[in-house]
């Protein structure tokens, strides 16, 4: 799945997104799987590509991701739970019985 110029990638030997630009990859979401979930645990975007909108967009293509597999996401990490309380256009994928 692309998001502009910017590539995101599940990579689930790893048991992660990353978004690739140009070959580097600029940032990550780890996440577990529980059946018919996909907990996002920590997001991390690396120093040189901070305040470039990074973590939303990746967010966003994570979560869009997640919706066209038919599953649920539970947002540990505070970064996409933070992200999906300002977008609520999002909710339709957080699990039924997630309190974020």
């Amino acid at each position: 799945m692309t998001s502009g110029d910017d590539i995101i990638r599940d990579n689930p030997r790893e048991s992660r997104y990353d978004m690739i630009r140009d070959g580097e990859r600029l940032g990550e979401i780890r996440y577990r799987t529980e059946p018919g979930l996909i907990v996002l645990t920590h997001t991390e975007v690396m120093h040189s590509a901070t305040g470039q909108g990074i973590g939303s967009r990746l967010v966003s293509g994570v979560l869009a991701d997640i919706r066209s597999r038919g599953l649920h996401v539970v947002p540990e990490c505070t970064f996409v739970a933070d992200y999906m309380r300002r977008h609520p256009e999002q909710r339709d994928v957080l699990a039924p019985d997630a309190t974020h």
